[in-house]
């Protein structure tokens, strides 16, 4: 089964909206909410159109589209300066020890502090596959695509990348966290917060939670215990994550408690080892299974395809250059799979 993965569009709006739905909520990026979404497509329409590459408020939106149906499967985000119209928002977990000489003990703290640390940074977010497709190796080909944009496009992204997973809700839309400490500041439901969020922004946490340190010792356990944990339909994304180089470094969602994983952009694995070569010719092999890509901007299209290098460039197989709409000549980037 081939896919590949393109610039969403607004003909996308009915496959994404459907996507959205079917969530079960926590999924900020990808509201359930039409309107809201075709907003985000035309601001991903305008960051493919902006021909500077410096770096700016770009929002880029993709689906991935399963090339024998027709049908739009899954979907994922990148921004590449977060921070940069209304602060981002983290708690960064700090930890800290006082002494008694009179008492002879030592004890270990921790509190939750409010910071705008990662402002200015990218943030690769918004990934959602469809059920039916997450056992043919799409969510790989989601995920990774990314990176290779960034790299094909790399002055419109931060030295800094990271991703934030949805933390542990459970099947009636309950989440620990928020139930035992942001919750507490705003009278209502994690539902009714996430989805106030999705739609307004997350100033209103500035406006309404505490300034000063929250000490974890007064927070009940089950907030605690889920401190830094990702949703149990996370942790496949969290190992993907992991194996491209990011790391959970102590800062965590103020809604859910999810964690945020960080990594330097250039530090990325796919992005590090992608090479560019000119596509020699066209034609079936037996050459490595790999991620490619071809494409400026809006025109940028992935998929896994078969790899022979050969003098000069590489030989590429035929169902994946249909799929990317490549042409002898040009420059693909590609990674081994």
């Amino acid at each position: 089964m081939t896919h590949v993965l393109r610039a969403a569009s607004e003909s996308d709006l009915s496959a994404i909206y459907e996507m959205a739905k079917s969530t079960g909520g926590g999924f900020t990026n990808l509201p359930a909410d039409r309107a809201k979404l075709a907003s985000k497509l035309e601001i991903a329409a305008a960051s493919f159109a902006r021909m500077s590459d410096a770096l700016a408020d770009d929002r880029y939106m993709f689906v991935l589209e399963n090339a024998q149906t027709g049908k739009v499967r899954g979907t994922c985000q990148i921004f590449s300066c977060i921070g940069a119209d209304r602060p981002h928002y983290s708690y960064r977990i700090d930890a800290f020890t006082h002494y008694s000489s009179e008492f002879g003990r030592a004890m270990r703290c921790e509190m939750l502090t409010m910071v705008t640390d990662h402002n200015g940074s990218s943030e690769v977010g918004g990934l959602f596959l469809h059920p039916t497709e997450r056992s043919a190796g799409a969510g790989s080909l989601l995920a990774r695509s990314r990176y290779l944009f960034m790299a094909m496009h790399r002055p419109r992204f931060a030295d800094r990348t990271l991703a934030e997973l949805r933390g542990v809700i459970d099947d009636f839309g309950i989440s620990p966290f928020w139930d035992g400490v942001t919750g507490r500041f705003f009278g209502m439901s994690f539902r009714e917060a996430d989805e106030f969020k999705a739609l307004h922004g997350a100033q209103f946490i500035a406006d309404l939670m505490p300034k000063h340190p929250i000490y974890t010792a007064m927070m009940p356990e089950s907030a605690i215990a889920v401190m830094g944990v990702a949703h149990p339909s996370g942790r496949a994304a969290q190992r993907m994550l992991e194996k491209e180089g990011f790391a959970y470094r102590n800062y965590i969602d103020v809604f859910d408690g999810g964690p945020t994983m960080i990594c330097a952009t250039d530090d990325i694995a796919t992005i590090r080892y992608a090479r560019q070569d000119a596509l020699i010719a066209i034609a079936d092999n037996d050459g490595q299974q790999s991620l490619v890509a071809r494409g400026r901007l809006g025109g940028f299209r992935a998929a896994f395809g078969r790899v022979a290098m050969t003098e000069g460039g590489i030989i590429l197989d035929t169902a994946a250059a249909e799929a990317i709409r490549a042409t002898p000549g040009e420059r693909l980037t590609h990674i081994p799979h």
